[in-house]
């Protein structure tokens, strides 16, 4: 099954969809080694991982679809992307779902947020209008070459408008044919249920530490209302906190051999998530040889 198919199946159902953000083959490859069914290319996490810079709309639209290219051909489970504010206006968003589905990829977000963007966590955001928005929608809707490909629309207008005017946005925004919508920064349970009762069609939420979401499982969000939760940063973040205690405990000891043996994968860990022994296995059986993998 297609991996657009895949994930349409994964949200008929009437269970959580839990995202895990990647950022890279690897990170996506362990996500879908510890048996996570969606992921999610983290714009900030990517960002940060092929520019070394925040997420202030730095990256083009290119260096994010060859990254997400290589991150779905790595993995079997479907893959949904960040594509920001589809890198301009109308004519630019069009293009963006065409190269993003021909990149493999099995839906993607577009936010309502003036060209470049900026991540909501480094600040308030500038919002578009809401026709200039829906023009945008609609436009990208018409654009997919398949009705699997998911296009959620996402606003970052809570922190500007109130919950009153994401909530309206929310539902122009289902008028204009997205398959799922994506309130960012909501700031209680109750605003929480809100959004949910209010909105036509599936709602997507993102889990950051620190905020209100964070305080539920993905079970108790879902009963909330949400069909598909997003946790978009923790695999950069502990990967990061790893390196730094990873070099730190290495500065101290100057080995491998001591504390560093407790934190590190070892080669035959990282092998499984490589697929080594599948490769081997093709290989021998392609050439013929009878070498035990």
């Amino acid at each position: 099954m297609h991996q657009a198919a895949q994930l349409r199946a994964l949200l008929a159902k009437e269970e959580p969809v839990v995202s895990i953000g990647v950022y890279d083959c690897f990170s996506a490859k362990i996500s879908e080694h510890a048996g996570f069914p969606v992921l999610s290319i983290s714009g900030n996490a990517l960002t940060a991982s092929l520019l070394g810079l925040p997420d202030l709309g730095l990256i083009t639209m290119t260096e994010v679809v060859n990254q997400a290219r290589n991150i779905a051909n790595s993995v079997e489970v479907p893959v949904l992307a960040d594509a920001d504010t589809g890198y301009g206006n109308v004519l630019n968003a069009m293009r963006a779902v065409r190269e993003f589905e021909a990149a493999g990829i099995a839906g993607l977000s577009l936010e309502d947020q003036v060209f470049p963007k900026r991540s909501s966590t480094i600040g308030k955001p500038g919002i578009i209008s809401i026709p200039e928005m829906v023009t945008k929608l609609k436009a990208a809707c018409d654009a997919r070459r398949s009705s699997d490909f998911v296009i959620i629309g996402r606003t970052d207008s809570r922190s500007v408008e109130g919950i009153d005017g994401a909530i309206e946005r929310a539902i122009r925004y289902c008028e204009a044919g997205v398959d799922m919508v994506f309130v960012n920064s909501l700031e209680s349970p109750e605003e929480m249920r809100k959004v949910t009762k209010a909105v036509p069609k599936p709602v997507k939420i993102n889990v950051v530490e620190g905020h209100p979401p964070s305080k539920f499982s993905s079970t108790e969000l879902f009963e909330f209302g949400f069909r598909l939760v997003g946790y978009a940063g923790i695999l950069q973040r502990s990967a990061g906190k790893a390196m730094l205690k990873c070099l730190e405990i290495f500065r101290q000891e100057g080995t491998t051999e001591g504390g560093l043996k407790e934190i590190l994968m070892t080669p035959a860990e990282r092998y499984a998530v490589l697929g080594v022994a599948k490769y081997r296995e093709l290989e021998n059986k392609l050439l013929g040889n009878n070498e035990k993998t």
